[in-house]
């Protein structure tokens, strides 16, 4: 079973990979970033745990692998 990841160590991960926070509404938070020459756009929301289909869903809007995204922690 894959484990469960907190928005603030998500938000670290991203960070770490090149992601900058651009803004907050309510609980959504956005950041940007440049992945393989394109700008991303990534959308967290602010939770204590992220369920599994929210962590993906953000993976894939990060245009990363999990195994990439573990790199950065």
């Amino acid at each position: 079973m894959p484990k469960l990841y907190s928005a603030r160590k998500v938000l670290k991960g991203l960070k770490k990979a090149g992601f900058e926070e651009v803004s907050q509404k309510g609980s959504h938070i956005k950041l940007r970033g440049v992945r393989e020459g394109k700008l991303v756009t990534v959308i967290v929301p602010n939770h204590k745990t992220l369920a599994r289909g929210t962590f993906g869903s953000i993976l894939r809007q990060a245009e990363m692998t999990r195994v990439e995204f573990e790199s950065f922690l």
